[in-house]
């Protein structure tokens, strides 16, 4: 169950750091986006950037079973 889990978090977040980066216009990206640009304003991209570096590494953690 940890591989499902943990492969699904990892595609989440690369799809948040590949959108971030490129400045995607695929419509959940532009929710997300919308959404963090209320709080974090011009550096929205960059926040959701860092998200999912985040999020792939502790996806990671979670698959490998170290966390």
């Amino acid at each position: 169950m940890n591989f499902l889990w943990g492969s699904l978090m990892v595609v989440i977040g690369l799809f948040m750091f590949i959108s971030a980066v490129t400045k995607s216009s695929f419509i959940i990206y532009r929710f997300m986006h919308a959404r963090s640009r209320l709080l974090w304003g011009d550096h929205a991209h960059t926040f959701l950037m860092v998200v999912g570096v985040i999020l792939v590494g502790l996806s990671a953690m979670f698959f490998f079973k170290v966390w």
